[in-house]
């Protein structure tokens, strides 16, 4: 009896192991024949992957993308259009159309128009000019100490020094008073460590006179417009310079700015 239980046992398991074989065979064919149908097939539709709905409404109607427009720089030509040619070698003359070729005199200068501005008194003057309504600066100039010397050199009675005498000096006691010798302006007062209180007058007509050696008390100020033979100070002893000479006035002159003798203006 357990010979036959032992018989039938072993029977099972062999049956059982063929089948499994089949099994095994049977999965072994169908993998190899996966591969090779999976071989025939394109890429795209081994890796493809459905796309999964999404829940939304479709209209159906495709997408549209803005076309992206590029606007060309514009090119201006001339008439007629330049070629590399017409570049690189000069174009004759005939070969221009007509229109191309502009042929006119040249403009003529244009006339600068000078404003009628009227010159002044100074650029008037030539040499010529003369003070108007001169009077003496003094009551009386008929004393001359020292004349004016122009370029020649003089002895200094002060100094002792050779030097030009700039001015003329007029012999007058001290507290006469001295006038201007014609209209004009104050335009310097000063003390010179030289010269002692000066008045300076600017005619406005290319003549300027210089008062020195003046008393501290003066009738002006700077600025002051002055009528000719007004009073605008008196004879002092101030002009350490010609402290040795008498009481006096020494009095100077230019014209456009170069020394002149007074009394050439005076004179005439």
């Amino acid at each position: 009896m357990k010979d036959n239980n032992m018989k039938k046992g072993s029977k099972g398991f062999y049956a059982a192991l063929g089948i499994s074989a089949v099994m095994i065979g049977s999965a072994c064919f169908f993998a190899y024949d996966q591969g090779e149908k999976l071989k025939e097939k394109p890429v795209d539709e081994i890796i493809s992957v459905p796309e999964a709905p999404v829940d939304r409404k479709s209209t159906g109607i495709p997408k549209t993308t803005t076309a992206v427009v590029t606007t060309a720089p514009p090119i201006y030509t001339t008439n007629p259009p330049i070629t590399t040619a017409a570049v690189t070698q000069p174009v004759p003359r005939e070969t221009l159309p007509a229109a191309e070729i502009i042929i006119s005199d040249p403009p003529e200068p244009t006339k600068e128009v000078m404003a009628d501005t009227p010159e002044s008194p100074e650029a008037e003057l030539v040499g010529t000019a003369k003070l108007e309504n001169v009077k003496p600066p003094l009551a009386d100039t008929g004393n001359i100490l020292n004349p004016f010397s122009g370029s020649e050199l003089v002895k200094n009675e002060t100094t002792g020094s050779w030097q030009t005498h700039n001015g003329v000096d007029y012999a007058a006691e001290v507290g006469a008073e001295v006038c201007a010798i014609s209209s004009g302006e104050i335009t310097e007062i000063n003390t010179d460590p030289l010269w002692g209180v000066t008045v300076t007058v600017n005619h406005h007509n290319g003549y300027i006179s210089k008062y020195c050696g003046l008393g501290t008390e003066l009738s002006v100020q700077q600025g002051d417009t002055v009528a000719s033979g007004s009073v605008i100070g008196v004879v002092g002893q101030t002009a350490d310079i010609e402290s040795a000479v008498p009481p006096h006035l020494h009095m100077e002159l230019r014209h456009n700015g170069e020394l002149i003798d007074p009394n050439s203006v005076l004179s005439s």
